[in-house]
């Protein structure tokens, strides 16, 4: 696959080939954001930030996370994922499960077996994730 963007007008991207995986490297696995250093690239947007990550079996997000100000959606595409939420667990199994939940709402993860994930967070606000513990912020 071509990684370079390609244009139909000369100074304008209006498409763009690449891998997630690689695109996403420097960033923790997310390759579209306002977080990118590339202002005129059509992977910065204020308006979503995506994520492509691969945990291994018994990898666990211990603290709560929480965005302020964005909806997440997390959507399995291969293994076994379990979300905790505060008084529910959503466990991802099948090609397809996702949880979607909103801003404001705390979540940490455990991986029951290896798993491919991807994650979609509009906007892209990550100056407004924050990480807890217990009910308290960091």
């Amino acid at each position: 696959m071509r990684q370079d963007t390609q244009s139909a007008q000369e100074g304008l991207s209006t498409v763009r080939c690449g891998n997630a995986l690689a695109d996403g490297a420097r960033h923790h696995g997310w390759f579209i954001g306002r977080f990118l250093e590339i202002p005129h690239d059509l992977r910065s947007s204020d308006a979503v930030e995506v994520k492509w990550s691969t945990h291994h079996a018994g990898t666990q997000k211990q603290l709560w996370g929480m965005s302020e100000e964005a909806t997440t959606l997390c959507v399995l595409i291969r293994g076994q994922v379990s979300l905790q939420f505060p008084g529910m667990e959503c466990v991802l199994s099948q090609e397809g499960d996702y949880a979607l939940w909103s801003a404001g709402v705390p979540h940490r993860w455990t991986v029951v077996q290896e798993s491919l994930v991807l994650t979609v967070r509009w906007p892209s606000a990550p100056e407004a994730y924050r990480e807890q513990v217990g009910g308290s912020s960091t």
